[in-house]
């Protein structure tokens, strides 16, 4: 594009010289006396600073010259800020121990725990890690998280007993306690091909309880009646690397799976056993963007999951879906003879949280941050 000047008389164009000259003169002590000025704003003094120079006004040259200086001292001071401290996601998801027992779901009480501390401040952190998510990426596809942290005291104090994550809420998911074996087709399929070797990996780390009662990698977990011991591979988003050791297949087939969550605090995947005549608390999981996934490995009679009121029976060598937002428990009322119930656990992404979205909550939850 070539820049024609117009044909004007002589007297018209010191008129509007002078014109924009007072203008810009204006605009800069507007901007001069208020330092919030936005980036909008800033790009319109730059432009019509631009085109008063091209009329070659020694004011105007002046003015852009001094714009140009407060500019790049902006540009300096943002840059300079020091970030606000946050306690990390995953610092605030670890429950602390009670009476030596790690527990998943009974409240410790802890200032530092997400799941125990229902104040603003949780939230704030959220829309925190959302606007750095927004400034490195785009807002585009980020509307139903916005809304859920913008409204989670809401969603979380007004919601009924039935469905009430502890953390954080996503709006507008389609919600029911249980999903069929569809909603994640190729991760369960793929999960009951491998069934005997995860089987056979598990009795090889389970051999080690004829030694001691709680060998090394596995966690004990507070029941009120009976024994719930769990060994984990991944636990909130974090690699245990001496249990994937132990479990080199089991470990190579998560990476297999396409909606397995492995980059932030949702996700979790082990093996989870209960001993005879125990029964697991009711509790509610973290959030509702997840799908707790159970293969079945041993199954003796007498076994139940019970999600939203609605019981289901594992069966070995099957996957069994459902969302643990929802208030679930579980018992082993079998005979002692017929040994422990033993599931392989795994967190998939519910399928109706959009690619976008499962970047975002990704960035958002991540461990350490």
């Amino acid at each position: 594009m070539v820049w024609v000047p117009l044909q004007k008389s002589r007297t018209d164009s010191i008129a509007l010289l002078q014109q924009t000259n007072r203008n810009l003169v204006n605009m800069f002590i507007e901007w001069f006396t208020d330092w919030d000025l936005t980036l909008d704003q800033m790009k319109n003094l730059v432009l019509a600073s631009l085109q008063a120079l091209r009329d070659c006004d020694v004011t105007a040259v002046t003015t852009f010259a001094c714009t140009l200086a407060l500019f790049v001292w902006y540009c300096y001071h943002v840059g300079s800020e020091q970030p606000r401290n946050y306690a990390p996601v995953n610092a605030m998801m670890q429950s602390a121990d009670v009476n030596g027992l790690q527990n998943g779901y009974m409240y410790c009480q802890s200032a530092n725990c997400v799941r125990c501390t229902h104040n603003e401040g949780r939230s704030q952190k959220l829309y925190h890690n959302l606007q750095e998510y927004a400034k490195h990426y785009s807002w585009s596809g980020m509307g139903r998280i916005h809304k859920g942290i913008r409204e989670q005291s809401r969603y979380l104090n007004n919601r009924s007993s039935i469905q009430k994550p502890e953390v954080f809420f996503l709006p507008d998911l389609p919600t029911t306690p249980y999903f069929s074996r569809d909603a994640q087709k190729h991760d369960v399929e793929l999960l009951e091909r491998n069934y005997q070797a995860i089987l056979a990996e598990f009795e090889l780390i389970f051999k080690a309880f004829s030694n001691c009662s709680l060998p090394q990698g596995w966690k004990v977990n507070s029941t009120p009646r009976g024994e719930w011991f769990t060994f984990y591979l991944v636990n909130q988003g974090i690699c245990i690397s001496n249990n994937c050791r132990r479990c080199p297949r089991t470990y190579r087939l998560l990476g297999s799976l396409r909606t397995f969550i492995s980059n932030n605090v949702f996700g979790n995947a082990c093996f989870s056993v209960m001993s005879p005549e125990t029964l697991i608390t009711e509790h509610y999981g973290p959030t509702n963007v997840r799908i707790r996934c159970h293969l079945g490995l041993k199954v003796p009679s007498n076994c139940e999951l019970v999600v939203g009121g609605e019981p289901q029976c594992w069966a070995e060598g099957r996957c069994l879906l459902f969302d643990d937002s929802f208030l679930h428990t579980a018992f082993h009322g079998g005979p002692s003879e017929e040994g422990p119930r033993v599931v392989f656990m795994i967190d998939l992404w519910h399928p109706n949280v959009a690619a976008t979205e499962r970047q975002a909550l990704d960035f958002i939850f991540s461990p350490g941050r």
